[in-house]
């Protein structure tokens, strides 16, 4: 099997996990009340719940810092995504609290580990490729949570229980899932992409290295912030502040989904095109003015542009931020990823209460500006994104066109 063969294999595999993952987390956020019913979850209780996934996840993304140093990342994927959708079965089956407290707990754990080996190997693949694709596999995330959205309004409109909602994309997705890791490009193996360039950006991930990573760290968290804001308060925010139906108020987030698939699509072109400093500053700006818009709108399509620009503009910036890390640590890109994949669950973690504690407290038109001047923050650590060895399209590319790996200039598309 000749090189560009194995790296698009391994482009496939990876693209389609982020896929699943994405069908997987969709399915769950999305039957959250059925889950509350099915289990007599409190109101009171339910946020104890919600809180403990991400929780657990951040405790296991650090442990899969210390666990990919012995099997690779490859091989943590391998066996975390099955457990993942196992997870979500056994959260359709129980019966009891603690069935769902364990199935939850399990969830957390295994997530933790999906999602940070994930990024691990597409910031690797990245490095071989010698040219931005990072974009590609959040988009397949994004279509992922698409199909998982409709599927659990399909499973809610026929008033079909947890367990059969969920059943079937786990029949379907599991082998399939699983025979696809045979393809997996690791790090270890993947063909060395790397020049002088590299040489010299090279640093350690000691206490100067996390010095170094946390700009990446602090944008991380302030888009998951922006991120679970429209996941938690669009359809309320569009019902009860901007007078919408019912109906209404459930399309914001699907079109949120649809616009964060578009922008991925065809993002990493722009990267290539005008590196990944000036997207992710673009990127910031539109999501800002969406979140604006959202918060000064006088009606509910008003607010529905404001959150189609949010789709358009967040989109890029997580993709981006972990393959900044990949780029500014290139000989501990797994470490890094693995302490910057944590900031995503503390931005979901802060995102929720923090704009429904000042939209209690004050107004939720009032409480849309805070994540806008939160995800602000990332202008001022735009050039932690690295201006030109990001631009892989331009200048880098063609510096490495004569290797085999970078099919962009060779004429072997991938």
């Amino acid at each position: 099997m000749t090189e560009d063969v194995r790296l698009r294999r391994g482009r496939g595999s990876l693209g389609f996990s982020f896929f699943v993952q994405g069908v997987t987390f969709a399915l769950l956020v999305t039957r959250i009340p059925a889950i509350q019913d099915r289990y007599g979850i409190s109101d009171g209780l339910l946020p104890a719940f919600l809180a403990a996934v991400p929780i657990l996840a951040g405790v296991s993304s650090v442990a899969t810092e210390h666990l990919v140093k012995r099997v690779g990342p490859a091989t943590v994927l391998r066996w975390a995504q099955p457990l993942v959708l196992l997870a979500l079965l056994g959260v359709g089956a129980g019966t009891q609290l603690w069935h769902a407290a364990l199935a939850l707990g399990a969830f957390g754990l295994s997530v933790g580990a999906l999602d940070a080996s994930m990024n691990m190997l597409g910031v690797s693949l990245q490095r071989a490729y010698g040219r931005s694709i990072m974009l590609g596999f959040h988009a397949a995330y994004s279509l992922g949570g698409i199909v998982g959205a409709s599927a659990a309004w399909a499973g809610a409109h026929w008033h079909l229980s947890l367990f059969t909602s969920y059943l079937p994309a786990v029949v379907v997705l599991l082998p399939l899932a699983f025979y696809g890791s045979r393809f997996y490009v690791d790090q270890q193996d993947a063909k060395d992409a790397k020049d002088a360039e590299d040489a010299v950006a090279e640093k350690g991930l000691g206490v100067g290295g996390f010095r170094l990573l946390l700009p990446l760290c602090l944008v991380m968290a302030c888009a998951y912030i922006g991120d679970s804001t429209v996941s938690n308060w669009s359809a309320k925010y569009l019902q009860d502040v901007l007078g919408s139906s019912e109906q209404l108020a459930t399309v914001p987030y699907n079109v949120y989904m649809v616009t964060t698939l578009i922008g991925r699509a065809v993002g990493d072109l722009g990267v290539r095109r005008f590196g990944a400093v000036a997207v992710v500053r673009i990127g910031t700006v539109v999501a800002a003015g969406g979140f604006a818009v959202v918060a000064a709108a006088p009606g509910a399509w008003t607010g529905m542009l404001g959150f189609t620009l949010l789709g358009i503009g967040l989109c890029v910036i997580v993709p981006q931020t972990f393959a900044a890390a990949g780029r500014l640590f290139p000989s501990a890109s797994d470490t890094a990823i693995a302490r910057l994949n944590i900031f995503n669950y503390v931005g979901f973690l802060i995102g929720s209460p923090l704009v429904g504690g000042i939209g209690d407290a004050w107004s939720y038109r009032g409480a849309m500006l805070v994540p806008m001047a939160l995800v602000l923050v990332t202008l001022f650590h735009a050039r932690s994104f690295g201006a030109e060895v990001a631009r892989y399209g331009v200048g880098h590319e063609r510096r490495a066109g004569d290797r085999a790996v970078d099919v962009g200039r060779s004429g072997n598309e991938v």
